[in-house]
């Protein structure tokens, strides 16, 4: 069934889309995302969810390891947050990653749901830093 929308609720969507842009290009977190959520992330990177043992403490990277997650460069995503999420949950194949090296899902771990979401803001955090 297609509906009809009146001219006026176009403009305001679009115009909300716009807002959300300009607001993640000037370094606002995601929606959904707290800057508790960016907090426990980080917590969770360096501890329980075992993600610094590959990224390192501070998420750059070790060779032959565990990509730099700090960069602005992407290789599985366009680095969103969602995408992120996604991406720890999944893992990444053996074949796929970039040094050889398997990244089973959530790391390996038994870090929950809500647990991904907070280490994937604070990915996002990483490479997204707010401008100043």
């Amino acid at each position: 069934m297609v509906g009809r929308v009146a001219g006026g609720t176009v403009i305001a969507l679009v115009a909300l889309a716009g807002a959300a842009r300009a607001q993640q290009a000037a370094g606002a977190l995601p929606p959904g995302v707290t800057a508790q959520m960016v907090k426990e992330g980080e917590t969770l990177f360096k501890g329980a969810g075992l993600c610094s043992a590959c990224h390192g403490q501070d998420a750059k990277g070790i060779p032959n390891l565990g990509a730099n997650l700090v960069d602005a460069q992407w290789v599985h995503s366009k680095g969103s947050y969602d995408e992120i999420a996604k991406q720890i949950t999944a893992g990444v194949a053996a074949d796929k990653s970039t040094t050889g090296v398997v990244m089973p899902p959530k790391g390996g771990t038994s870090i929950t749901d809500a647990q991904v979401k907070a280490i994937a803001a604070y990915v996002w955090s990483l490479s997204h830093p707010a401008k100043k």
